[in-house]
């Protein structure tokens, strides 16, 4: 029997659209979150309500790990079995170890693989992996689009609103200070994937509803100025106000398709409960 040509491999901070879940040839591999002593593979061993519920109550933060690169060399010998080549996307190098697990993982395992920095996270990954299967379904060969994609990457624009700042503060990831002060005055920071695939501080908006209207703004801009026709809303446990903001951006620009979706349970432990970001790939010219 023939072998298929390309197996494509995401980590477990994508988010996995209909169409990835439904694909045949989509490989996920899950990152750890940890509990003290007890390891819970990322959206296998969880579910989003359970993560938390234990985040609100634990007395230890959780922490999160990438993939060892045996796991990896594991799945890929299985791929091989049945595929000419893997063609793998993941979370930015600057915020996870996962790239180089993989890569180390496909040289134990003697695989033809091709390896894509997305530079992003969540649906940063998503688009990458199906704009791929469609130069893939119109005859385009794996290192052409591995190109591609590395091209597409710089196209990626995103605005990431911190829900929970208590999340953070327990996480380490802010002072008391801070913490303190943003709860005083209800601060709302914005952050960015930046175009070398860091997390940075890009804006402060005071109070919830300012902070949601500064979302929609830059949906729209994105459409009447970027010529963008698609966008992705992800949300941490906050599913009623995402549609809300859906519909705030439709009031605004109906020919917007706006695409909801959950973000990963590792994502979760850094982001916190009540995050809402919106995400898109500005079309290549």
């Amino acid at each position: 029997m023939s072998k298929k040509p390309i197996a494509w491999v995401v980590d477990s901070t994508a988010y996995i659209s209909d169409t990835l879940a439904a694909h045949p040839d989509v490989h996920v591999v899950p990152l750890a979150i940890h509990f003290g002593q007890e390891q819970y593979a990322d959206g296998i061993d969880l579910t989003s309500d359970e993560l938390y519920d234990r985040i609100r109550n634990a007395e230890e933060f959780p922490k999160t790990s990438q993939p060892a690169a045996g796991e990896f060399a594991k799945l890929y010998e299985q791929i091989s079995e049945n595929y000419e080549a893997i063609l793998a996307v993941h979370v930015s190098a600057k915020l996870s170890g996962t790239i180089s697990s993989s890569k180390t993982g496909a040289e134990i395992a003697e695989v033809h693989m091709e390896c894509v920095d997305s530079l992003a996270l969540s649906t940063g990954i998503t688009k990458l992996v199906e704009r791929g299967i469609v130069l893939q379904e119109r005859g385009m060969k794996l290192e052409e689009i591995a190109a591609q994609l590395r091209n597409e990457v710089k196209n990626l624009r995103n605005y990431i609103l911190i829900g929970n700042l208590n999340q953070l503060y327990k996480g380490g990831r802010m002072n008391g200070v801070q913490f303190f002060l943003g709860s005083l005055l209800q601060v709302k920071p914005i952050i960015q994937i930046t175009a070398e695939g860091e997390l940075k501080a890009f804006d402060k908006v005071r109070s919830q509803k300012k902070a949601l209207n500064y979302l929609v703004d830059k949906a729209v801009a994105a459409y009447e100025q970027d010529n963008v026709r698609s966008i992705d809303l992800m949300h941490g446990n906050v599913a009623e106000q995402a549609e809300a903001l859906k519909n705030l951006i439709h009031e605004k620009v109906p020919g917007l398709e706006v695409r909801v979706g959950a973000i990963s349970s590792v994502l979760a432990v850094h982001a916190g409960e009540g995050t809402i970001a919106i995400l898109w790939h500005v079309p290549a010219e």
